[in-house]
């Protein structure tokens, strides 16, 4: 598969950032990666032997097209739950069912895990661009050339047709390849590749996607040998302690002012978001696109990156706050999101979950910012 060029020489396919059409969009998206990136490649520090998958339900986590029902909480010694709705479980059990029929090793089915963790969330994603494709069941709608379903392949590269690529069971079968793969050796799945099981995960992945940064697969290999250890034995797994996994909504203050009010109704709207690099559109967008869209709702507009700049900053934070975590220089974060009470938040976590209210424990380093001024 081809490497899309982005400009300035800088490439990244799929679901790092989109492509842009002026250097001026070109370069913020390229900041806005370098900020919300802190959060989804701290996952790289977690050793597996840490990290562990139980029972949770995830409702609140989903899109809310998704079906309800009970998902998986993927629990990490020191980074946040990477919290998987019913749906996204399903994927899951499609990529390792239909590897261990196909004779794969374990090691191939934690490579197809990483990949769909890295290029859907393990979603079914139909593309605005490919307008045949919204005619399928799917999850979200991603936007990224004419890249479809859950291992966002393109039909213009060979990989199948658009119904064959909005089928999950199909995108399974031609990311494993080998003999009995649909496509045959061209474009080549991962059994394909000579010498695959010998390489980094990460760069076997890489291998079959044909993207820049292999560490961008990498890093999901704690939460995909935790997830293959989880669904591909029928062993009964144990439901997750209080405190992990989706948290319901936090009640308000009685005293709180509408214009607040509102910020959090608008952040509630956007639960269930998509997290798309570089993203700004509605329920497509990564941590700073959610943070600028819902202030731009009630009439508060922030810059595209370093928002907290817009504020003050404050130890005693209120509903509709800004909060910024994982600090990676001087006055400068890694992660933005919305402060809602009760040492909640809500943000574009990452690829994987998306836009949720999640606890400010999560993620270390965290700060408050007021934009709007305390009663």
């Amino acid at each position: 598969m081809a490497v899309p060029a982005l400009l300035l020489a800088v490439a990244k396919r799929r679901a790092l950032l989109r492509l842009v059409t002026s250097v001026a969009c070109f370069v913020v998206p390229v900041l806005v990666m370098a900020m919300c990136g802190g959060l989804a490649l701290a996952a790289t520090t977690s050793a597996q032997g840490s990290t562990t998958a139980c029972l949770t339900t995830a409702s609140t986590v989903a899109d809310t097209a998704m079906p309800a029902g009970t998902g998986l909480s993927v629990v990490k010694a020191s980074d946040p739950p990477t919290v998987l709705s019913a749906a996204q479980v399903a994927v899951a059990r499609l990529y390792i069912g239909v590897g261990k029929n196909m004779g794969a090793p374990d090691a191939a089915l934690e490579i197809a895990l990483m990949m769909s963790l890295q290029e859907s969330g393990l979603r079914v994603l139909a593309n605005a661009s490919v307008p045949a494709s919204l005619g399928y069941p799917h999850d979200g709608v991603g936007a990224d050339h004419d890249s479809l379903g859950t291992a966002q392949q393109r039909p213009s590269a060979g990989w199948g047709s658009v119904a064959e690529l909005m089928d999950g069971r199909y995108d399974a079968e031609a990311f494993y390849g080998g003999r009995s793969g649909p496509n045959h050796g061209s474009p080549p799945g991962l059994l394909d590749i000579p010498g695959w099981e010998s390489m980094p995960k990460g760069n076997a992945a890489q291998a079959v996607q044909g993207a820049a940064f292999p560490e961008l697969y990498a890093q999901w290999e704690p939460e995909a040998h935790a997830i293959l250890t989880a669904l591909k034995s029928s062993s009964e797994l144990q439901t997750c302690p209080d405190g992990t996994g989706a948290k319901e909504a936090v009640t308000l203050p009685v005293n709180l002012s509408q214009l607040r009010r509102e910020i959090i109704n608008y952040a509630e709207e956007g639960v269930g978001g998509t997290y798309v690099w570089g993203g700004t559109a509605f329920k497509a967008w990564d941590c700073s696109g959610y943070v600028q869209w819902v202030y731009e709702q009630v009439g508060i507009h922030l810059p595209r990156t370093e928002q907290w700049a817009a504020g003050r900053p404050t130890s005693k934070p209120l509903p509709g706050d800004l909060v910024v975590q994982n600090p990676d220089g001087p006055n400068h974060w890694g992660h933005v999101g919305i402060y809602a009470g009760n040492g909640m938040m809500f943000s574009a976590l990452n690829p994987a979950v998306g836009t949720i209210l999640h606890p400010v424990a999560w993620n270390s380093g965290t700060k408050y910012f007021d934009l709007i001024g305390h009663e």
